[in-house]
């Protein structure tokens, strides 16, 4: 700042102009350099990240070193004794010379390429949104093929289902066969035993296996249309999220692989090779992962695990039923066969009994004949010329004993009694004779009825392991139960013992 001098001294100063003159120049001067300094610091200021206004009680060289210490690398030990340099985390560029990574510098004012930056920036977003469409698109469409692939492994055990069930059904068939064949059998071996009670208790069995595997295929059935509605909604969503990727020629497979997941729905499944991929990106009604997205993964994620439960559920199901009704079948065909081999030791002994009864039948019959031909010969020739002598009562030897009072010959009444002692005999011969005739015929009778019996019980066998062959299917087995009326039994059965 210039001193004024005193008047007195005004002499000595060789200036010619006036102080204020040079006063004012100099505060023009000082205000330029105001200015100047403000313009300069607004300009570098505008230039300058935000975080690095210098303190102007620090030293510049102070506030530099302390500004850019976490833009250095940072050194870890290691267990073994060691040590590494890492770089800092976050977004910036890493200079691994000069093992420092300043951060990402944005510019406050538009560059010189400002055009060409927001060309290249509202490329970038529209190739973003693309590209997030795709991946989109990309989970929809795995997210579909596996919903796909659980329909038809559901329509395959469908399938299986639906065949057991038929074996059910087809069993139950053969229960009514059984029972209808066995109807034909005489009243005498329709008397309720345990082989009965098999059937019964196999009718009940299968009657409940045939319920629970309905609602098994109720329950599958209820599962494949909501399977096919979703699958339906996720095509609807990937093909519209598919519009925005037309022009990018990439197949959805790769996006997935870049993506570092393999599915975003099946999280059970193998994933690629990288050990992290991609998050789930937040649902964005404007964006590309939409709610109605995330609705419809979501649902087929839950939708594959239930699949999947009653997949193990139903395959368990069909599993137990099969050898449950394998086991049924042959306990009841068993029965059978310990009632055939019981009917086979009674045909036997009732075999053995009328063996017996047809050689005392014989016997009694020779004897009943020998008998008359013994009363025949007692009581003589019916003509008294066939007569012989010495049979003759009329005889002179015998005139002459009778002569005398009390001297009558025993002989005629003697010839009456034995006749009359030998007709008793004859008549008690032929009542033991009937009975004996009587009792063969029942049990004659109740041999066929026996034999019956076990050719039924034989046919039932029979017929059972022959319906219940794989081969033979529901519509046969139902057109041979169609064509039975066992209101008709055979020609030949007798219901009913002779008297």
């Amino acid at each position: 700042m210039p001193v004024l001098a005193p008047p007195a001294e005004h002499s000595q100063d060789i200036r010619v102009g006036a102080p204020a003159w040079r006063e004012a120049t100099r505060a023009r001067t000082r205000k330029a350099h105001q200015v100047t300094e403000r313009c300069g610091h607004e300009a570098v200021a505008m230039w300058q990240p935000k975080d690095s206004v210098q303190d102007p009680n620090v030293a510049h060289h102070l506030c530099r070193a302390a500004y850019i210490q976490p833009w250095r690398f940072r050194v870890e030990m290691l267990r073994g004794g060691g040590h590494v340099e890492k770089p800092p985390p976050g977004e910036g560029v890493t200079l691994w010379k000069g093992k420092m990574k300043p951060p990402a510098w944005h510019a406050r004012l538009p560059l010189p390429l400002h055009r060409d930056a927001r060309a290249l920036q509202t490329a970038e977003v529209v190739l973003a949104h693309a590209r997030g469409a795709r991946l989109t698109a990309a989970r929809l469409g795995r997210a579909q093929q596996q919903i796909n692939g659980q329909v038809r492994q559901l329509q395959r055990q469908r399938e299986a289902t639906d065949r057991r069930l038929s074996e059910v059904r087809k069993g139950l068939l053969i229960n009514q066969q059984s029972v209808k064949l066995r109807g034909y059998r005489p009243k005498s071996e329709k008397i309720p035993d345990r082989a009965d009670s098999m059937l019964t208790w196999e009718k009940e069995e299968l009657k409940n296996m045939k319920r629970k595997m309905e609602e098994d295929m109720e329950k599958s059935e209820a599962l494949l249309k909501a399977l096919a509605s979703c699958r339906d909604t996720l095509a609807f969503c990937c093909k519209e999220r598919l519009q925005a990727v037309d022009l990018m020629n990439q197949p959805l497979d790769k996006v997935l692989e870049q993506a570092g997941r393999h599915s975003w729905v099946n999280l059970s499944r193998a994933p690629t090779p990288r050990t992290q991929g991609q998050k789930t990106p937040p649902p964005d009604p404007v964006g590309t992962y939409t709610p109605e997205c995330a609705a419809a993964l979501n649902e087929a994620k839950l939708l594959l695990v239930e699949s999947n439960d009653n997949l193990v559920e139903m395959a368990k199901n069909e599993a137990k039923i099969r050898e449950q009704q394998l086991q049924i079948s042959d306990r009841v065909c068993a029965s059978l066969a310990q009632k055939m081999r019981e009917t086979c030791e009674l045909k036997e002994r009732l075999n053995m009994s009328v063996g017996l009864m047809r050689g005392t039948i014989h016997r009694c019959t020779k004897f009943k004949q020998e008998m008359y031909i013994t009363r025949g010969l007692i009581k003589g020739p019916l003509s008294k010329r066939h007569l012989e002598t010495r049979e003759k009562l009329d005889r002179p030897l015998v005139r002459v004993y009778q002569r005398h009072v009390g001297t009558q010959l025993p002989e005629a009444t003697r010839l009456a009694q034995g006749t009359d002692k030998l007709q008793r005999h004859i008549s008690h011969v032929e009542k033991n004779l009937n009975e004996l005739l009587t009792m063969q015929k029942n049990l004659t009778w109740s041999l066929n009825c026996k034999k019956i019996g076990f050719d039924v019980d034989h046919n039932v066998v029979r017929l059972r392991l022959r319906q219940r062959h794989p081969h033979v299917c529901y519509e046969q087995a139902q057109r041979l139960v169609n064509d039975w009326d066992p209101r008709t039994p055979p020609r030949g059965d007798t219901d009913a013992a002779p008297e």
